[in-house]
């Protein structure tokens, strides 16, 4: 039977990937990568040498159809991002349900490992039994509605966003979730780690000059409760 590998990689420190990770990539036939070039790099740190298929969010079919080939041969196959978690806010899952579709007797096993939400939620002090991740916001049509759907989310919310436009997310959430406590983790297991605490205004403050370089996660903390009235006949 044929497994198909999701594999989880770092997100910045090479050290963040598990040692079954590394057995995986070096014992598939063919490891599928966004970009080649950035896991080339990892597998050389590590000394892996397999062979490298590109696939990303604008493969053509023809790359689809050479994976389900593989698979059918009883080749298998590992599916890793330029960094973290496979399938969370990339194509992955289009592959994988096409896999399912086509050959549902493929194993398809999750290595676990980094991923830049679960990291910063794990720090926010936030409650996380529930929360709604959002990915990046549009660029541009649809922004407006986006950062205004977050009002009526009463839990714990987070996005990404990049470097071009954390300003103007944090302007958009000082505008439409002003109160809100926010915590914005930046460059996460990066030498330039930073963790900003507050509301978008207070983080704004900070944000300037080489501090609005890197990767951006923002979580956004849960909408405070109203007050209870409590009128004379309640006393």
């Amino acid at each position: 039977m044929p497994t198909l590998y999701i594999v989880a990689t770092p997100i910045g420190n090479l050290s963040d990937i598990s040692p079954r990770a590394i057995t995986v990539l070096s014992n598939v036939d063919l490891i599928l990568a966004e970009d080649t070039r950035v896991t080339r790099t990892l597998l050389e740190h590590y000394n892996v040498k397999k062979e490298l298929l590109s696939y990303h969010q604008h493969s053509e079919r023809g790359v689809i159809d050479k994976v389900i080939n593989f698979l059918e041969n009883g080749k298998n196959i590992a599916l890793v991002s330029d960094a973290g978690t496979p399938g969370i806010n990339d194509p992955g899952n289009f592959l994988i349900q096409e896999v399912i579709n086509n050959l549902p007797e493929t194993k398809i096993v999750p290595i676990p490992g980094a991923n830049a939400a679960i990291s910063a939620l794990s720090i926010s002090g936030f409650p996380t039994d529930k929360f709604t991740f959002l990915g990046f916001p549009p660029h541009k049509k649809g922004r407006q509605t986006f950062f205004r759907n977050i009002e009526d989310i009463t839990h714990t919310v987070v996005l990404y966003e990049s470097k071009h436009r954390i300003v103007k997310a944090l302007e958009n959430l000082r505008q439409l979730a002003d109160g809100r406590p926010l915590v914005v983790c930046r460059e996460i297991t990066k030498q330039f780690e930073t963790t900003y605490r507050g509301t978008a205004e207070e983080i704004l403050m900070k944000l300037t000059g080489n501090n609005l370089l890197g990767e951006f996660v923002v979580v956004v903390g849960p909408k405070p409760k109203k007050s209870k009235i409590i009128t004379d006949d309640e006393e």
